[in-house]
Formats: C-alpha cells, structure tokens, sequence
C-alpha cells in the first residue's frame, strides 16, 4: 500500500509562519539501542514518530523488553533482555539497526545479527565496528550474511583508533565500552550531536565518559546501568530541510525547538546564498529570504562540524534555481545523487560525475511526476516540488517516512498546498 502513496504538491506559494523540530532520528535510535544496557524501565521524551524509530522499538521487543509510547514519548523497560538475535527481517528495515550490535553484546555477551538495510547509498562497510569489537575481546564470525558476536567472559576496554571518524562506529564502541571491564580510549571519534546525545545518556545511567563531541573520547566502563530518564535532541537535518524550503520559496519561516549551535556546517552557506537568518534563545531561529539566491561556488560535504552529507540533497535542490553554478563534491558516500535525474525532471540543469555534481541554476523548475529512491534525496524533491510552478507527484514515500515526521502537514501549516493520497 506504501507504494501507492504519493504527496500532491502545487508550488509556487511562499512558505510562511512557524514549525516546530521534532527529535533527531539519528540520535534517537542509538538511544533506544543503548536501552538495552539500562537494567529497568527507561523513559526517552521528545522522540519522534518516524518508521525508523517504529523498527528500533520492535527490534527491542524482539530482545525481550517492554516498550510502550506515549506521545512524543517512549518508555522501554529492559529488566528482562531475553534474547540476543535480531533476526533479517528487522535488520532490513533500517541501515542503523547495527547500532544494537554493541549494546546487545554489552548486555548479554553474545549477539547474532544479519547485515543491516535501508537507504542504499552505497558502501556503509561495517568492518571498523567489528574490528573495534575485537579488540575489546570479542570473537566475531561472518557466514551467510550473518555476524555471530560472543564475549564469553564479557568485554574489556582498549584503545581503539578509528580510520575515519565513522558515527556508527563511535556509537556501537560508546555502548560496548560503557558495559565493558576498564578504560576504552576512542581516537579519531565522530564529534555529531548525536554522540554527545549518546554519552549523556550514558553518563545518566551511570557510566563514565569525558570528551565526547572531541575527537578522543575516554570510557570507564560499568559492570551494571540503571535506567534514566533522557530528551532526545532536536533533528538539525529536519531544521536545515525547512530551512531550505522557505529559502527556496522566497519565504520566512521561524524555527522552534532547533540547536542553532549544531547547524554551523550549513547554516553559513545559506547567509552566503543570500538567506537573512537570526538566532535567538530558547532554541529559535528566522529565516527571511525574499530575492533570489546567490549559487554557492563549492559545498564539500564534510564529517562534522563540516556540511553533512545529509543535508546535500536538499542544498542541491536548493540550488537548482539560485543564480549561477554550485559544485557539490561528496565525500562520505559515493551515490548520494540518486535525487539527481529526479530534480532534471522538474526542469534543473545538473550534471554529475562520480562524486562530483555541478547544478547550473534556472529561472524556474516545473511541476512533474517523481519518485525518491532514499531519505533525504526524497526530502530534496518535496523542497524543489513546492517552489516548481505547476503540480508535482511525489512518490516513494517510504522513504521520507523514515527521518520526517508527516512532512506533508508541517509544511501545510506554514501555507504549502500539500496532500498525502
């Protein structure tokens, strides 16, 4: 049925008013993960409504544990951890589902997983989280797409250096190193949000941690963790969507419940396009931008605090119908312009080449039929759809459905003719 759904959208209306952001996804499933290393009931506010998190929370049952939502709130009693498998079908629905990797193996000292799904963007190897794991004394067999993980008598910490500052890598270590025996030094650690998110929570169940959001991140770890109680941060790539929205629809917008501290990768690039943008307390932000934008000459995507390779998409839409020619050179994934020969379709003028793709910018795009093959090249066709003269298509909503929560009715809300059929 999900692949008959499809998003109407008649563009050329400004986007005006105020949105609220809702809870990261990608700080929210390892979060949910690291669950599984609390013994009793733990309780997560502001976490959002995605499929994403809907796979987490029946991979957590399937573990044996409790969870239950209440709102933007979800509650996962995890006294009883009955079982260490994740069996294919769950694995499938998400490539962040190996996140539960070192929290299952943490807790139990075994863990049988298949290789994870999702959004195909190419290469995701996992072979700096199973090499960090065995250095922390795990004994690890691949066979018939499955990872058989045992710890027999438990993990112990070591230092570990990263080849690249992978996030999943990072967070799967944090879990393992927190449930481990010892001191676990990670050197060249991820520096996200999203990290920092992951050990706060952790320090609240009672681990040590010092110098997450740093390059090197040290762990003492606990033999045992008490449950919490945790917010999940606001989705900066959520934020940096909208913003783009309203900057492409020569529109003004006002953020809610948004960082703006870990928006500095993107947020520069806008001001430069010619965006007005103005923070204040209290986690808001304006964006005013009435002419036509300014094509930024180079955007190189970059681990943080550079420009996230997830925001591209929606930047590539955004420059479509800027003034001038944008290069985007991509970096952490080799196909991430699968949005590409869909934005053509509307009427933009792109050419790409291995990791490199040069948007020349158009007066107008046109409304037409398009479909999303990944998450945020679907969210990059709903911005370019609503500035399109004419009526555009969106299909594939499978996809968008795992990192925005109903986009269709946040973007009604701030005047976007927008329906979900």
């Amino acid at each position: 049925m999900e692949n008959r759904r499809k998003l109407i959208i008649n563009g050329g209306r400004r986007l005006e008013g105020e949105l609220c952001v809702h809870g990261a996804k990608n700080s929210a499933l390892p979060l949910l993960s690291a669950t599984v290393l609390a013994h009793g009931e733990t309780i997560l506010h502001n976490c959002p409504c995605l499929t994403d998190v809907d796979a987490a929370c029946r991979i957590l049952s399937q573990l044996g544990c409790r969870c239950q939502r209440n709102g933007g709130t979800v509650t996962v009693d995890a006294t009883n951890v009955t079982s260490s498998e994740i069996p294919e079908n769950l694995m499938r629905e998400m490539r962040s589902s190996i996140v539960f990797l070192g929290a299952v193996l943490g807790r139990n000292g075994h863990c049988r997983l298949s290789f994870p799904g999702g959004c195909e963007l190419g290469a995701r190897p996992i072979d700096l989280h199973i090499a960090a794991l065995r250095q922390m004394g795990a004994e690890i067999s691949e066979e018939h797409g499955y990872l058989d993980c045992h710890a027999a008598n438990g993990l112990h910490g070591a230092k570990i250096t990263l080849s690249f500052p992978s996030v999943g890598a990072t967070e799967n270590i944090l879990l393992a190193a927190a449930a481990a025996k010892g001191y676990t030094e990670i050197h060249n650690a991820a520096r996200e949000p999203e990290i920092v998110d992951l050990a706060e929570f952790l320090v609240k169940c009672g681990a040590k941690i010092g110098g997450a959001g740093e390059s090197v991140i040290f762990v003492e770890g606990r033999p045992r963790l008490e449950p919490c109680e945790h917010s999940v941060i606001p989705d900066r790539i959520v934020a940096g969507t909208y913003l783009c929205a309203a900057a492409m629809t020569r529109g003004e917008m006002i953020l809610t419940h948004c960082d703006p501290s870990h928006m500095n990768g993107f947020v520069p690039v806008l001001e430069s396009m010619g965006a007005r943008i103005y923070t204040y307390g209290g986690g808001k932000m304006y964006i005013s931008c009435k002419k036509r934008l300014t094509a930024p000459p180079t955007v190189r995507t970059m681990p943080y605090p550079g420009f996230p390779t997830d925001i591209q998409a929606p930047f590539t839409a955004l420059c479509t119908t800027a003034e001038g020619t944008s290069m985007f050179v991509e970096t952490i994934f080799e196909n991430r312009f699968r949005h590409v020969p869909e934005l053509v379709r509307l009427g933009a003028s792109i050419e790409t080449e291995g990791r490199m793709c040069l948007v020349r910018g158009v007066k107008k795009l046109s409304g037409a039929k398009v479909c999303a093959a990944e998450l945020r090249g679907g969210a990059a066709l709903i911005v370019a759809a609503l500035a399109a003269e004419g009526t555009s298509e969106v299909t594939g909503l499978g996809y968008v459905d795992r990192g925005y929560e109903t986009i269709e009715s946040a973007l009604r809300s701030v005047g976007a003719d927008i329906k979900r059929v």
